[in-house]
């Protein structure tokens, strides 16, 4: 499905141009599995934020937190998020924090159509912990655990729903099946 064949008045559509499609989510929900899947199934180009960033900044989100801290980290990302908020016709996985500052959180909502992919916190630490990756890249979870994950839910769930048009649990679902969840949600 391209975006010439989205109903008139699809949510994908406003003034007959495309929007941007934002997944948003907390680290492991599963935005960087699915944001290819998504846009190839659209016909559109995708965009996974972290390692865009990482790139422009020639080191891993863990070096610039250790570098510079977490304000200028969230000063990169949302400059980011600036220019990516520009696409058309794109897929967009974020940042799980993105949604920290009120600032990102309106860019998404007036610039495109927002999923908020979730999992339970044992999921996410699950997922987490499976992926050989989040130690060299990632900032390390501060008083750790599952505990800590279930804290950052508490606190980001209200930034989460305030941006989303559409919410998506991905526990136990397939990457195709999240797909296929998030284009029913949206016609």
């Amino acid at each position: 499905m391209t975006s010439q064949d989205l109903p008139a008045g699809s949510p994908l559509t406003t003034h007959h141009s495309p929007l941007t499609i934002f997944l948003i989510g907390y680290r492991g929900s599963g935005k960087t599995t699915v944001v290819e899947l998504l846009a190839k199934r659209l016909g559109w180009k995708w965009v996974d934020a972290d390692p865009l960033l990482e790139a422009r900044a020639g080191r891993s989100i863990r070096e610039i937190f250790a570098a510079e801290g977490e304000a200028a980290f969230r000063d990169q990302e949302a400059l980011l998020l600036e220019e990516l908020c520009g696409y058309g016709q794109h897929v967009i996985a974020t940042g799980g924090g993105v949604i920290l500052r009120p600032g990102n959180r309106e860019k998404l909502k007036a610039t495109g159509f927002v999923v908020w992919l979730t999992a339970d916190p044992k999921v996410l630490w699950e997922r987490i912990n499976q992926d050989a990756t989040t130690g060299q890249r990632r900032p390390n979870l501060t008083v750790g655990g599952l505990a800590e994950i279930e804290d950052l839910l508490r606190q980001r769930e209200p930034f989460y729903r305030e941006c989303a048009n559409l919410i998506v649990d991905t526990a136990g679902r397939t990457p195709e099946q999240i797909v296929e969840m998030i284009l029913a949600g949206m016609s």
